[in-house]
């Protein structure tokens, strides 16, 4: 193929590897916490990976099986600009790549953790909703 024909990488673009690398080497205690729940298949049989790129987005994790992005969210989420542009970011995936994200506070990692591993197995249903929740 030449360069002309040769389809455009749109994930894990090579110009991103060392900001993902010292992303996951840089965890919050959220990430973290949830990356040891997550990992190892763990969920349902599900391999999850962290730090995923997909064009301009860098997903906290990211299970290409289900087509499934989960973002968690510090208090800087919630401030309308970066609100805004979550929204936005997710609709993009959903059209463009049929990605549904699950959003989640980082204090749900630590006090209900049951309820990001329960918004995942009822992803792995065809019909689940994109859930943002508290």
């Amino acid at each position: 193929m030449n360069q002309e024909t040769k389809p455009k990488r749109t994930k894990n673009i090579s110009i991103f590897k060392m900001f993902r690398r010292t992303l996951r080497n840089n965890s919050t205690s959220a990430e973290a916490t949830l990356w040891s729940i997550l990992k190892g298949r763990r969920i349902g049989g599900l391999k999850f990976r962290r730090q995923y790129s997909i064009e301009n987005n860098i997903l906290d994790f990211y299970c290409v099986e289900i087509k499934l992005a989960i973002e968690l969210d510090g208090d800087y989420h919630y401030q309308s600009l970066v609100d805004s542009h979550d929204y936005e970011r997710d609709r993009f995936l959903e059209s463009r790549y049929g990605i549904k994200t699950l959003c989640f506070e980082n204090r749900i990692v630590f006090e209900q953790p049951e309820v990001i591993v329960q918004a995942i197995l009822e992803s792995t249903h065809p019909s689940a909703p994109v859930e943002h929740l508290p």
